[in-house]
């Protein structure tokens, strides 16, 4: 089995991937293999919503800016999620959503049913926020949301500062054990079978 860690930071090495390294250290240590993308400083365009990705059936975006469809095409492999972000005015970094919005939106079907958890962090506040926008593309895509004991946030402005945080990190190997054993209960018992939504664009 196998977890997508995707490092939403411009920061490789700062606190939002010293968060994703605790929870990989549970995830080795339980057989579970690991990958972090770490989207790097670069502009990510958003997504414009022109259909292309759903007339063309293939499940692509069609601005192939490298990023998007390399994790739609991981996707199609890993078993459970984890989105990592710093807090940006009370909200992920923008370039996280536009990912988020376009791999969802192209490829979709292959996060499907298989576990997601948000992780952020921050200097102070915001993180709550900041969880609650991450774990809106789970629930609208039939993908259990990994929990942890606490909410899954880190604090501090550097990664020595996490280091501090222990409450935050014991927060993070819990979230990894509770991904194990989901991962776990999913591939003994499966999932449900879907259902073809009906789509309504009012409530009358």
């Amino acid at each position: 089995m196998k977890v997508l860690m995707i490092n939403g930071s411009s920061r490789k090495n700062g606190c939002t991937f010293r968060a994703l390294t605790e929870i990989e250290k549970v995830l080795k240590e339980n057989n579970i293999e690991t990958e972090i993308v770490q989207l790097g400083a670069m502009p990510v365009r958003d997504c414009i919503g022109c259909l292309a990705c759903k007339k063309s059936g293939n499940n692509k975006c069609v601005f192939d800016d490298d990023i998007v469809n390399e994790i739609i095409e991981k996707a199609k492999s890993c078993d459970g999620f984890i989105f990592g972000s710093p807090v940006y005015y009370a909200h992920p970094s923008g370039r996280l959503l536009s990912v988020l919005d376009r791999v969802f939106y192209a490829g979709g079907k292959f996060f499907a049913y298989k576990p997601g958890a948000a992780v952020v962090s921050a200097r102070r506040a915001g993180t709550t926020a900041s969880t609650d926008v991450i774990n809106k593309y789970f629930t609208i895509n039939n993908m259990p949301v990994v929990s942890s004991q606490y909410w899954n946030m880190v604090h501090g402005s550097k990664a020595e500062d996490v280091e501090q945080d222990l409450e935050g990190l014991h927060v993070m190997r819990i979230l990894g054990k509770n991904m194990v054993w989901l991962l776990n209960m999913i591939k003994e018992k499966g999932h449900p079978e879907p259902e073809i939504k009906a789509v309504t664009n009012f409530i009358r």
